[in-house]
């Protein structure tokens, strides 16, 4: 009883809390008066609850306040005092340091995953080989669903975990082609189009070019997608260069942005300057922006193309990729020389 009590006043807001309110608390279980009055006294002699002095006490057997003030600092201490006995508990590889900023709550929900997790280590180790999702989830929990469903990702990561769990990424593979007549080269050239559209375009060509795939990006699905890359390809020991096209709006230039945090991928210039030649479209007015994004993205223009994409998104303009029909799109990438830097940056 005392422990859902706890559990309780860790997440309440208010800096007090009136008796009724924790009687109905508790109300549902199997449990006296007399226990719950235990409970509330023991809180009082921990130092976690003071009596409201104005409010007054009951006149009850066990005299307890109408009205507790909640000492948050020492509800927190008994948490963090938790933490760093179960820190000694379990397995060395498990660590709980993100849990000190976090609720209470939320060590609640995920120790008994936590506690299974800790037990296969105990058991068999770091696992050596890289399996999926669903199997390494079953393993440590007992659920193929926990993994990719129920949070359990989330949870390996605040336990430091996730990398060393040697999980396939369960995102969905890519979508890619592939030029046969680069494969004996020491170096590979990857174009990847946000949509499908573009894609098909440019999929006949991709043959007539220096580039080894063309690779379909599916909007924000390329920034977990592209994990796939190494195990799909099979050419690990090449050198590998990735350029990016998309649509040059708000989410546009995020994607790339974050894209190229995972992989070095510079926009293809190439084809961002073909649409630079047309006139702009207006629209997209919901688009969130980014600016770290945006700096990022302008660092590869000069001063003034700059100025014109900013002088286009204030006036809320933008670029699809379809401004680029067909036939421009597959002309542009058959001049392209991947051995000839300007014409590649």
């Amino acid at each position: 009883m005392k422990e859902k009590i706890l559990s309780y006043l860790s997440t309440y807001k208010k800096a007090t809390v009136a008796l009724a309110e924790l009687e109905k608390l508790v109300s549902g279980l199997e449990a006296s008066y007399e226990d719950f009055a235990e409970a509330i006294l023991s809180l009082e002699n921990d130092g976690i609850l003071s009596m409201v002095k104005s409010r007054g006490r009951n006149h009850k057997k066990i005299s307890l306040a109408y009205s507790y003030r909640i000492n948050k600092a020492k509800l927190r201490e008994k948490y963090h005092n938790k933490l760093q006995y179960f820190q000694l508990q379990f397995h060395p590889q498990i660590r709980l340091d993100d849990y000190y900023s976090l609720p209470e709550a939320e060590w609640e929900n995920d120790f008994p995953y936590i506690q299974k997790v800790d037990q296969y280590l105990k058991n068999k180790g770091l696992p050596q080989d890289t399996v999926p999702a669903p199997e390494r989830s079953y393993e440590l929990v007992g659920d193929e669903k926990w993994i990719t469903e129920q949070g359990g990702k989330e949870i390996l990561e605040r336990i430091k975990l996730w990398e060393k769990m040697l999980v396939i990424p369960f995102a969905d593979p890519l979508m890619m082609a592939f030029n046969p007549g680069m494969l004996n080269y020491n170096e590979h050239y990857h174009l990847i189009v946000e949509n499908k559209t573009t894609y098909q375009a440019l999929v006949q060509t991709l043959p007539e070019t220096c580039f080894t795939t063309l690779i379909y990006g599916g909007g924000k699905k390329i920034i977990a997608s592209i994990d796939h890359f190494n195990s799909q390809l099979l050419l690990k020991d090449s050198a590998h260069h990735f350029y990016y096209f998309g649509d040059l709006d708000y989410e546009g230039i995020t994607i790339w942005y974050l894209l190229n945090k995972k992989i070095p991928a510079k926009p293809y210039l190439l084809l961002y300057r073909a649409l630079l030649k047309k006139a702009y479209t207006t629209g997209k007015q919901n688009q969130s922006r980014n600016e770290e994004a945006l700096s990022s993205f302008y660092g590869y223009f000069t001063s003034t193309e700059r100025e014109y994409l900013e002088e286009m998104f204030q006036l809320g303009g933008y670029y699809p990729q379809e401004a680029l029909k067909t036939a421009e799109l597959r002309n542009l990438w058959r001049s392209a020389q991947c051995s000839n830097t300007d014409r590649m940056k």
